[in-house]
């Protein structure tokens, strides 16, 4: 059984996301809305992937993604930063931080899904040289 963080202000996108990922057998879904809401969830429960906005108006997605990376227990937890923002610069600060994964909006449900899938099955190695997908 796989536990998903889905970290987004717009629920509308959480729920996208969710739906991208139901394919995925066993999968359980916890939604956060702010970068302070998802803080507090990892720290009440065990997760193993979480898909993380970079954009949200409290605790920014980067600071997430170095809080995540600051904790013993977390620190290999995969991360995939899905957002609007394109540029390398974006894209670069996040994989710095020790993001697993990069992705923009929007984005396929197959591409969401298979990144998912990969870090279920392979861990969370940086994707500092990969291609991000695109939809």
């Amino acid at each position: 059984m796989s536990e998903i963080l889905v970290v987004d202000d717009s629920r509308v996108m959480r729920d996208m996301v969710v739906a991208c990922l139901r394919a995925l057998p066993g999968a359980s879904f916890t939604h956060a809305a702010s970068g302070l809401e998802a803080i507090e969830r990892l720290s009440l429960a065990h997760f193993d992937v979480v898909v993380l906005d970079l954009n949200m108006p409290d605790i920014g997605g980067i600071e997430v993604v170095e809080f995540i990376r600051g904790q013993d227990r977390l620190r290999s937890l995969p991360i995939i930063i899905v957002t609007t923002r394109g540029d390398d610069e974006s894209r670069e600060r996040a994989l710095a931080a020790g993001a697993s994964r990069f992705m923009t909006k929007p984005f396929t449900p197959d591409a969401i899904l298979a990144e998912v899938r990969a870090l279920l099955t392979m861990g969370a190695p940086p994707d500092e040289a990969g291609p991000e997908p695109r939809g």
